[in-house]
């Protein structure tokens, strides 16, 4: 069967930047589907997109589906046909409805049963009927949030569609698409090429649109500001800041990249640089400039659609943008500095924090008194951590966090700088957010690590005092992500503190605004030990072994953390798979047995395999216990796989539930003192293998 190389391109307005990418991949995935729902195979599919264009190109793709039999099921055999060989009423029936005579029915068995059939050879239908109804359906199956209709078309589209071309080869398919009958007539660039070009075949599309300034290609064009984006940094020793979703936005936003770099008057570096590089990406799609430390340079690079006969007047149209929005951020800066940060406490007393539970005041208050208990536990200085509590929440009523919410914390920092606060209590002012999502970095210095964990404590008790527990779906408060970041700020800083005790110490900051001390302490630590899960599943821990720590319920997460990683750890080991085995035999055992006080009696270990496993153990407990004692349970456990031979050679040749009630005792105090040995660390039991 012939193939050919087919080329669509959908023309627009110019279509949403963010979403370019998206249209592009699912337009290739839903044609794709209508492809091999067809039938139709092809060697592969490249997909292009640029502002104005949507376009895909496929190669070798079949010229029709194959040619097929449709059977068509008749009566049985039996009752098809009289003694006499002649059809019967019920043959005729079916011969009259599949309009057939006799010579063309067949028979085939179904089960025990020869039935009659016809078999209807059904030809495959061709491309070029099959291809604009695939299209079509891609188009109406793309993730588009607001569709529009323009003018008189009935149909929908994320933006006015211009044209449609369809090209099978050198010919035109004869289709119409979104309302737009197809042909082979295309649009170069806006500015530079907006003449019509008409495509000869389907494979020179790229070359052609490549002459009229159009790179269709979104990987090509992404490549290209790479690559003038670095070339353009590296003339002044800086490096670019590049974030993805910008790159892709601005790779989306033209046709023709030319990248150029502008400048901007140093004095704007004293403002903070955050806000600087936050306006001028957000607002002006433009790529920021640091030195080798971070630094924020003089300098942007914009992405141009137009290549120039004189750029500096891109250059300078760009800064003269640029300039007002760096001096509303200045003004912001200074207007902010003539008001010290202690004093803005005023207006944290009239933002309410949650109606039942205060204002931003009342929280900065007792996260100060949370935190000077607290210091205890993380090592930081009561005073720093009480003066940079008082001082956590200020920033949120100045003028610039107000125009750049993103900035809360940092701005705070430099405030505290200025007005000549210790490193430790600025640091802990933009540290007390993090970590801001999972696997994000964490505080520094241990003031910061004591008001991250204070901030999250308050929330989260004060939220479960009231009664307002995050639900399936509902979680206002963000609980569960800030439950993590307890979890790991405890857990990474080896701070030894049970949950328990960190909620009391909540508690108390709150005193009588929370009613029902008991039942908040409760739900609160069960909520916390409910996101171990979540956090070791995210770190890629296998849920058994999740399981097999939370069957001891560990008070402290360091201390939960420390028996995970054993846990991990032992899994590896080659006798771990017999080990949980025995494990969950003598657990099943002494399920059901009584498991009987007292002391082994040596006298009574009458086998050779179980003085073998009674020697054994005590010759590990004097070197198991001072590891457990220490924590040290990876190392307890590696010492516990010796105990792998002396048990299977135990199950395999002594009878437990011996005749004799007092072999079988000290047989059943032998499996109690291996379960505890084992179960000092984990339940080793519930390891799947």
């Amino acid at each position: 069967m012939s193939k050919h190389t087919v080329l669509f391109e959908l023309g627009c307005e110019e279509l949403p930047p963010k979403s370019l990418k998206t249209l592009r991949d699912a337009l290739q995935a839903e044609t794709v589907k209508g492809l091999n729902e067809a039938g139709l195979a092809f060697d592969s599919i490249e997909a292009y997109a640029a502002p104005r264009r949507l376009a895909l190109k496929i190669v070798n793709v079949d010229a029709a589906q194959a040619d097929t039999q449709k059977r068509f099921d008749g009566p049985a055999k039996q009752a098809a046909f009289d003694a006499e060989g002649k059809p019967t009423k019920a043959l005729e029936g079916f011969m009259r409805g599949q309009g057939i005579t006799v010579d063309q029915v067949t028979t085939f068995q179904a089960g025990k049963v020869e039935k009659v059939c016809y078999l209807k050879d059904v030809q495959g239908q061709s491309l070029d009927v099959l291809l604009p109804q695939i299209l079509q359906t891609a188009l109406d199956n793309l993730p588009i949030a607001k569709r529009m209709r323009s003018a008189a078309s009935r149909t929908e589209f994320v933006r006015p569609v211009k044209w449609v071309v369809l090209l099978k080869d050198n010919d035109v398919v004869d289709a119409t698409i979104q309302d737009h009958k197809a042909g082979n007539v295309t649009y170069g660039h806006r500015f530079h090429a907006p003449e019509a070009i008409t495509l000869a075949n389907a494979d020179e599309y790229l070359a052609k649109l490549k002459a009229a300034h159009v790179v269709a290609s979104f990987e090509e064009r992404q490549a290209i500001i790479d690559q003038q984006v670095k070339a353009l940094a590296d003339e002044v020793n800086a490096i670019a800041i590049v974030p993805a979703d910008l790159r892709d936005e601005v790779t989306a936003l033209v046709e023709w990249p030319v990248a150029l770099r502008a400048s901007f008057e140093e004095r704007f570096l004293a403002v903070p640089q955050e806000a600087l590089i936050t306006t001028m990406q957000d607002n002006q799609k433009y790529f920021c400039l640091v030195n080798a430390d971070n630094k924020l340079q003089p300098y942007f690079i914009t992405v141009s659609n137009i290549e120039s006969k004189d750029p500096t007047q891109i250059i300078e149209g760009n800064e003269k943008v640029v300039r007002p929005r760096l001096s509303d951020a200045e003004f912001f800066f200074l207007q902010d500095q003539k008001q010290p940060l202690a004093s803005r406490k005023e207006k944290l007393a009239n933002m309410v924090f949650q109606a039942q539970l205060g204002t931003l005041w009342n929280k900065s208050e007792r996260i100060a008194k949370l935190a000077i208990a607290l210091s205890a536990i993380t090592g930081a200085n009561p005073a720093d951590a009480e003066k940079a509590a008082l001082l956590a929440k200020c920033d949120l009523t100045s003028e610039l966090v107000g125009e750049f919410p993103e900035l809360q914390g940092i701005a705070g920092t430099y405030y505290a700088r200025i007005e000549g606060e210790n490193d430790e209590v600025a640091e802990a002012l933009g540290e007390q957010y993090l970590p801001k999502f999972a696997g994000d970095v964490l505080p520094q210095t241990k003031t910061g690590t004591t008001i991250a964990l204070a901030d999250r404590l308050d929330t989260l008790t004060g939220i479960f005092g009231i009664g307002q527990a995050p639900t399936g779906s509902k979680d206002p408060f963000a609980l569960r992500r800030s439950a993590i970041g307890i979890l790991r700020l405890v857990t990474e800083n080896n701070l030894d503190v049970s949950i328990e005790e960190l909620i009391k110490l909540a508690l108390a900051a709150y005193g009588d605004v929370i009613k029902d001390h008991d039942k908040t302490l409760a739900d609160a630590v069960a909520f916390l030990e409910g996101r171990y899960r979540a956090k070791y599943e995210d770190q890629g821990v296998a849920v058994d072994v999740i399981q097999a720590v939370q069957a001891l319920s560990p008070k402290s997460p360091l201390d939960f953390d420390k028996r995970v990683n054993a846990v991990n750890h032992f899994r590896d080991l080659p006798e771990a798979a017999a080990l949980a085995a025995a494990n969950k035999r003598v657990a099943n055992i002494l399920a059901k047995e009584a498991a009987p006080t007292g002391e082994i009696v040596e006298s009574k270990l009458v086998e050779d395999a179980e003085k073998a496993l009674y020697a054994e153990i005590q010759k590990l407990l004097p070197v198991v216990q001072p590891l457990l004692a220490a924590k040290d349970y990876t190392e307890a456990l590696s010492k516990l796989a010796a105990l792998r031979a002396p048990i299977d050679a135990f199950f395999d040749s002594v009878m437990v539930m011996a005749e004799d009630a007092e072999l079988k005792a000290n047989r059943l105090r032998i499996l109690v003192q291996l379960r505890d040995l084992f179960t000092s660390v984990a339940d080793i039991s519930v390891l799947q293998h």
